[in-house]
């Protein structure tokens, strides 16, 4: 299994727990706020903001808070003005990172951006350096509730690209621009859709074993628990061991 299935494996079962204390909510009210002041409040004339709210009711976020975050963006509700920035740059072992961040003072975020990145044996790269080797994606979680043969044939049905059938959920990948309705699609055959959001997916990978592995974990633990990260992507590849130590920590 890939690194980046691993990771959305953690990041699935770590967002549990940031749900819990309104963390991973924080987050989509960024997003959502972000979205509307771009585009407007309307979901149906707004692919950005579609596409977090698909997220947010996925992991429940309450309707008030999306409410909300919406009149902030558009401008009903006061609020603050943020940013959307994106970095690049490097963990140990070279594997390469993209980091998405909300900020409503780039000057800061980008300093301990940085510093996390130094501490952790990885540093900063110049726009463009890592991201050439990423490819925007949709990709849609679904409850194991049937067979391989079975997804594959209804993923293909909806307009899917591909499955992955390995971890705890099939992850569906999807031309970026087609997400929601390949998700429709799915949810009407029955299927139980957890999370559809557009992500980077790496074209190729980094072998990370042992001491590098655990530090590129902890990284991307740490970037994701910044107040600012909305995303994070990297390109590693990992042994299951590797991953299965990181889920016990």
């Amino acid at each position: 299994m890939s690194g980046h299935s691993k990771w959305s494996t953690i990041k699935r079962k770590k967002g549990a727990l940031d749900a819990k204390r309104g963390k991973i909510f924080s987050k989509f009210a960024k997003e959502i706020t972000v979205a509307a002041k771009l585009g407007g409040g309307d979901p149906a004339g707004n692919p950005r903001l579609r596409t977090v709210l698909l997220a947010a009711r996925a992991q429940n976020m309450p309707s008030d808070n999306v409410d909300r975050a919406i009149k902030k963006g558009t401008g009903e509700l006061p609020g603050v003005t943020y940013e959307d920035v994106r970095y690049e740059g490097y963990a140990a072992g070279g594997v390469a990172v993209i980091v998405d961040v909300l900020t409503d003072n780039k000057n800061r975020t980008v300093a301990e951006i940085r510093h996390v990145l130094d501490r952790s044996g990885g540093s900063m790269a110049a726009s463009g350096a890592v991201s050439w080797n990423f490819e925007k994606k949709g990709v849609i979680t679904v409850q194991k509730t049937c067979s391989d043969d079975e997804i594959f044939e209804k993923a293909i049905e909806a307009g899917a690209e591909d499955v992955d059938t390995d971890g705890d959920a099939f992850e569906i990948s999807t031309d970026p621009t087609q997400l929601h309705a390949v998700s429709e699609a799915l949810q009407k055959m029955g299927l139980k859709v957890d999370n559809a959001t557009q992500t980077m997916v790496p074209k190729n990978t980094v072998k990370c074993e042992g001491k590098t592995a655990a530090s590129v974990l902890r990284l991307l633990e740490q970037l994701e628990d910044h107040d600012d990260v909305q995303n994070v992507y990297a390109n590693f590849d990992i042994s299951d061991e590797a991953m299965a130590a990181a889920m016990e920590e």
